[in-house]
């Protein structure tokens, strides 16, 4: 199977560098409308048999002019809603920035017992994903867009992908709209195919608002 994992679109928080998990959450700007827009003609050559958003807002408004241009409905699913923050919710401090990205890159390296601070471990996070992507397999889809968050889909293709490693995904956050490709199964593995940390669309980029914790995986 081809997936398609599809950061959302820009928000409000993104722009504030705040950390912002909780559903519903903010919708987008008019730029992260912008690069919403722009997806149908970035993915025109993908066959694209279903597409899957998360429970927060900005997931679904990222996916509907992609779900229109394709005539599907949104199969929306919690399971591939962002990271849970816990108590890290609503920061934008250094520290806490750099407390969540260190959690998330333990769990890359295989520490999946651990927790994000008042969340979920990193073993309860990948398996609500892999639920969701084993939902689209069973469903005989070839080709499936997943429209998720930016930590999210760093975390889980670098737990699951065989190609990348845990220095490879710190060193690439992805901007709003930025796309990882991946082939495979849940028996066999994954690969990543492609990692395209900008926008899906001409100058549609806004480096300096692509959120907290893209700030901190380009530290040195």
């Amino acid at each position: 199977m081809r997936l398609i994992l599809v950061r959302h679109g820009q928000t409000k928080s993104n722009v504030r560098h705040i950390i912002d998990t909780a559903t519903p959450g903010p919708g987008l700007t008019k730029l992260g409308r912008q690069q919403a827009d722009a997806l149908p003609a970035a993915l025109a050559a993908e066959q694209v048999d279903a597409i899957y958003a998360s429970t927060l807002v900005r997931t679904q408004q990222t996916a509907a002019p992609l779900c229109a241009a394709r005539d599907l409905a949104p199969r929306v699913r919690a399971g591939i809603r962002e990271i849970e923050a816990g108590d890290f919710e609503g920061k934008r401090d250094k520290t806490s920035v750099h407390d969540f990205v260190s959690t998330e890159l333990s769990w890359v390296r295989g520490d999946l017992d651990r927790a994000m601070p008042g969340g979920q471990t990193g073993r309860e996070t990948l398996a609500r994903f892999d639920d969701v992507v084993a939902e689209a397999e069973a469903a005989g889809h070839s080709r499936v867009v997943f429209v998720s968050h930016g930590s999210m889909i760093r975390t889980w293709s670098g737990a699951r992908a065989s190609n990348v490693d845990v220095e490879f995904v710190y060193r690439n956050p992805l901007n709003n709209t930025g796309v990882v490709v991946l082939d495979g199964t849940m028996a066999s593995g994954w690969t990543v195919l492609a990692w395209q940390d900008r926008a899906m669309g001409p100058g549609l980029d806004d480096e300096g608002a692509s959120g907290a914790v893209a700030d901190d995986s380009r530290l040195d």
